[in-house]
């Protein structure tokens, strides 16, 4: 089990390990009440990532990468990652005109 101080360390490790073993690879949120703290955790049984935080602005953090791991599950492992952002692809869409009652 490694813990990493750095995110973007993690999120490199994190995709690589994805990469190397797709059927078997699968990540946990949890987030510790006790002590305030995010723990991401990603394994494949043989090798364990781990990343914890205490800091709020983790949350967009962990957003993008359960958007790399959306991409990579759905387009498989050689997909390429290097455009994908979660909030940039949230912004791109327009949203929906309805057609509900005017107040």
């Amino acid at each position: 089990m490694v813990y990493f101080d750095s995110w973007d360390e993690f999120v490199s490790k994190s995709v690589e390990l994805f990469r190397n073993h797709p059927d078997t690879t699968r990540y946990v949120v949890k987030y510790r009440h006790c002590e305030g703290k995010l723990v991401l955790k990603v394994t494949d049984n043989r090798e364990c990532l781990k990343f914890k935080t205490d800091q709020a602005q983790d949350a967009k953090k962990m957003e993008k990468l359960n958007t790399i791991f959306f991409t990579l599950m759905t387009h498989g492992p050689e997909a390429d990652i290097s455009d994908v952002s979660g909030k940039e692809q949230a912004e791109q869409q327009q949203p929906k005109k309805g057609r509900g009652r005017r107040q």
